[in-house]
């Protein structure tokens, strides 16, 4: 289990965008729990009638699929049904992560297809899911959502999930294992993945934290000040007086401590470049110290 230390950027603080649903009825069950019955879009145009517990919106269970076709008072009508029927006799099954993405005739899919490789935090995780995509099958994407509650996992890049938690594995890993998984999947799209993979691997912008961990051990050690570390990468300024110091500010924002103008937030990305000329010049380590595997 890893810990993440940081919400991705642009997830709205941590909680994923809702689907619309509209409430149809209410009742108390057995144990006088309240739960409520409500109708929400899902694939191709289709209706999920599904009955879950009111206060949280947890425990989502599947009544009906009604096709794109039927009136929409189908749905009015199945409620009542359902509320009419003595709770012993109600037919419903726990809602899967599958029925949003396929249309009430489509066969059920195959085990193997549902979530895969989830990573949990404090209070949220990370996880290789099925989701909608601009095309008539699912696409196998990194997603983020909390552990508890009513649960619509929001696609993130594997990018900001490796930010996210300044690691690059379990996650590059794991997307290896789920694109080598799906690689043959007709009924799955894995292009926006792979991309992403692609785009990490190849990059020259890499991960901060172990340089920026060795930078504050120096000065807390007493073996160097900020400012003269900066001085010996070359990144300098001079006061009214004509003293010079090292540009500590500089120094901060490649590191991750210190925000980059018009950020909300510091960065957890460094050139490569840059990450090797404070290591051999500022700290007179071999980069490779300082580079997160």
């Amino acid at each position: 289990m890893t810990s993440a230390t940081a919400t991705p950027r642009g997830l709205a603080h941590g909680r994923p965008r809702r689907r619309r649903a509209r409430v149809l009825g209410r009742y108390r069950d057995d144990g006088g729990l309240a739960r409520e019955l409500v109708a929400r879009p899902a694939a191709h145009g289709s209706l999920l009638l599904v009955d879950r517990d009111a206060p949280h919106g947890g425990d989502e269970r599947l009544v009906a699929h009604l096709a794109a076709d039927e009136p929409s008072e189908n749905a009015t009508i199945a409620a009542g049904l359902y509320l009419e029927t003595d709770p012993a006799r109600r037919r419903c099954r726990a809602l899967e992560a599958e029925d949003e993405l396929r249309g009430p005739f489509d066969p059920p899919a195959r085990r193997d297809l549902r979530v895969v490789s989830p990573v949990a935090t404090d209070s949220s995780a990370f996880g290789l899911r099925l989701v909608p995509c601009g095309m008539s099958i699912p696409a196998i994407r990194w997603t983020f959502g909390p552990v508890s509650g009513p649960v619509r996992w929001e696609p993130v890049s594997l990018r900001e999930v490796i930010a996210a938690t300044e690691s690059y594995e379990p996650f590059r890993e794991l997307t290896r294992a789920a694109l080598e998984r799906y690689d043959e999947e007709p009924r799955v799209s894995s292009t926006v993945l792979r991309a992403e993979l692609g785009r990490v691997l190849e990059s020259p912008i890499v991960l901060n934290r172990a340089l920026r961990e060795a930078v504050l051990e120096r000065v807390a050690g007493g073996e160097a000040s900020m400012s003269e570390i900066a001085m010996r990468c070359g990144r300098c300024k001079r006061d009214s007086k004509g003293n010079t110091t090292g540009e500590t500010s500089w120094l901060a924002r490649r590191i991750g401590l210190l925000r980059e103008g018009g950020q909300a937030e510091p960065t957890r990305w460094v050139h490569s470049d840059v990450l090797a000329l404070i290591a051999r010049e500022g700290l007179g380590i071999a980069p490779r110290e300082v580079e997160l595997g």
